[in-house]
C-alpha cells in the first residue's frame, strides 16, 4: 500500500510513501519550528498530540463533525482529525496553546472564564479556536449570526448560551480587532507517549522530533520548577583538581551517571544523550546542552540543559555548580530547578528528588575518581537502580528517626 503525499500548497513533496515509511514534515507550531518524522498516516491531531505534546487539541468523533480538534492552519480553521499531517509542510499551526499563557490569557480565554462558559472543558479548545477565527475574519458579525456561526463546535454540558456571551462581549471589548495569539513563541516542543500497542518506541511508530535544536537558546518554562534540588557534599580532593574537570566538558559529561556526550556544537553547546531507567519506565534522551558560565575565579559554573527521548518525556533543567576550598579538600553545592514532562513527571516529587540526588552522589564519586586520576572513571557510571531508589531512602530515613530518638 502506498500514499501520496501532498503538501498544503499543492507541490508534492514526494511522490508516494509506503504505509510505514517515515516522512519528514517541517512546520511552525506556535512560533517553534518543529522537524517531525513520521507516517504518512499520521493525522495533524495526532502529530500534535503524541508527537508535539500538545494534549490542549482535543479528539472527539475524529470524523470532522464535533470541531474539538479547531486549530489555525495557516490563519484559517481547520479540522486538525481531517488532515495528514504530511500536508502540512511548511505550514504555520496555531493550537490553543498559543492563545495565551496562564499568567496572561488572552481576552476570549478570560471571557470564557468569566463568563463560565464551560464546564467539563472538553469542547472548550475547539470553541476558543472557532472563536478566533470567526472574530478575525468577520469581525461585524451580529449577535442573531453567532449560534450559526459557532455550531461547528458540539457542547454537552453549557446548553451554549455563556459561550455566546463570552463570544459576543470579546468582539464588544474590541471592536477594531481581536488580539493576535499571545503565546507564539520559540520553545521546545516535544511529544509524550507514544499510544502504540507495548508502548513501542523503535522510531517506527513514533516520530522523530527535532526542531532544529543545535545550538538554539534554551528557553526554560515559566513558573516554579518540578523539583529544585539544593544538595552539599565534601569531595576529598583540591579545588583546582576539580576545577581541571570541570574545564575538560568531555571529561565533566563521563562524570554524569548514564550521560554520553556525542557531539561539540561550538560556543560552549553540547549535543548528548542519558539513559535513564527506573523499575519498567525505561527512558533514552537525546538533547543539548549550554554552558552559559563557566568561572574558574568564582568557582561557579552554570548549565542550561534539555532532552526528550521518543517516548514523549521531557527534561529541562538550570544547573549551577559551586566549590569553595575546605581543610579536607573542597565543597561541592548543587542548585538544580528541573522541569519534567511525559512519562518521567508521573514519578512523584519526593522520588524525584530522591533520584536527584542519588545521582548526584554518583557523580560526586565520579568526579572524584576522575579528579584524583585525571583521567575517566574506569567504567560507565550508571543511573542509580529501582531498588536502590527504593531502599537508601527508606534507611536513610529510618537513621534520622533513629538519631533524633538517641539525643
Amino acid at each position: 500500500m502506498t500514499t501520496e503525499v501532498v503538501a498544503q500548497n499543492g507541490k508534492p513533496r514526494a511522490v508516494k510513501a509506503a504505509a510505514d515509511d517515515l516522512v519528514e514534515v517541517r512546520m511552525t507550531v506556535n512560533g517553534t519550528p518543529a522537524v517531525l518524522s513520521l507516517p504518512a498516516r499520521v493525522t495533524l491531531a495526532d502529530a500534535l498530540r503524541d508527537h508535539l505534546g500538545l494534549t490542549g487539541t482535543h479528539v472527539g468523533c475524529e470524523h470532522g463533525v464535533c470541531g474539538m480538534c479547531t486549530v489555525l492552519v495557516d490563519g484559517e480553521a481547520a479540522r486538525a482529525c481531517l488532515l495528514f499531517a504530511v500536508q502540512l509542510d511548511g505550514a504555520e499551526i496555531v493550537t490553543v496553546e498559543g492563545l495565551g499563557r496562564p499568567d496572561d490569557l488572552h481576552p476570549l480565554q478570560e471571557a470564557f472564564g468569566r463568563n463560565h462558559a464551560l464546564q467539563c472543558g472538553f469542547c472548550t479548545p475547539g470553541f476558543l479556536m472557532s472563536s478566533y477565527d470567526l472574530l478575525s475574519n468577520q469581525p461585524e458579525v451580529t449577535e442573531e449570526e453567532l449560534p450559526e456561526q459557532l455550531s461547528g463546535v458540539i457542547c454537552r454540558c453549557t446548553g451554549y448560551r455563556n459561550i455566546l456571551t463570552a463570544v459576543k462581549e470579546t468582539q464588544e471589548a474590541h471592536p477594531d480587532g481581536i488580539p493576535a495569539p499571545g503565546n507564539c513563541a520559540h520553545r521546545a516542543l516535544v511529544g509524550r507517549a507514544t499510544g502504540q500497542a507495548g508502548g513501542s518506541t523503535d522510531g517506527r511508530e513514533a516520530a522523530e522530533v527535532t526542531e532544529d535544536t543545535r545550538r538554539i537558546d534554551i528557553v526554560l518554562p515559566d513558573g516554579d520548577p518540578t523539583i529544585a534540588v539544593d544538595i552539599r557534599t565534601e569531595i576529598g580532593v583540591s579545588v583546582d583538581a576539580v576545577w581541571r574537570v570541570f574545564d575538560d566538558v568531555a571529561l565533566l559529561a563521563r562524570c554524569l551517571p548514564g550521560a554520553e556526550l556525542t557531539e561539540d556544537l561550538g560556543e560552549d553547546h553540547y549535543a548528548g544523550r542519558a539513559r535513564v531507567s527506573v523499575g519498567p519506565i525505561k527512558l533514552a534522551f537525546k538533547g543539548v546542552a549550554h554552558v552559559v558560565e563557566h568561572d574558574r575565579a568564582g568557582q561557579r559554573l552554570r548549565v542550561l540543559a534539555q532532552g526528550q527521548d521518543t517516548g514523549g518525556a521531557q527534561t529541562q533543567a538550570d544547573i549551577v555548580l559551586r566549590t569553595e576550598a575546605t581543610a579536607t579538600g573542597t565543597a561541592m553545592r548543587a542548585e538544580a530547578k528541573v522541569y519534567l514532562t511525559g512519562r518521567i513527571a508521573q514519578f512523584g516529587r519526593a522520588l524525584a528528588g530522591d533520584v536527584s540526588r542519588r545521582m548526584f552522589e554518583q557523580f560526586a564519586d565520579a568526579l572524584r575518581e576522575a579528579a584524583t586520576s585525571g583521567q575517566a572513571p574506569s567504567g560507565p557510571v550508571k543511573a542509580p537502580s529501582a531498588l536502590k531508589l527504593l531502599f537508601v531512602p527508606l534507611i536513610d530515613r529510618i537513621r534520622a528517626v533513629l538519631r533524633r530518638k538517641s539525643r
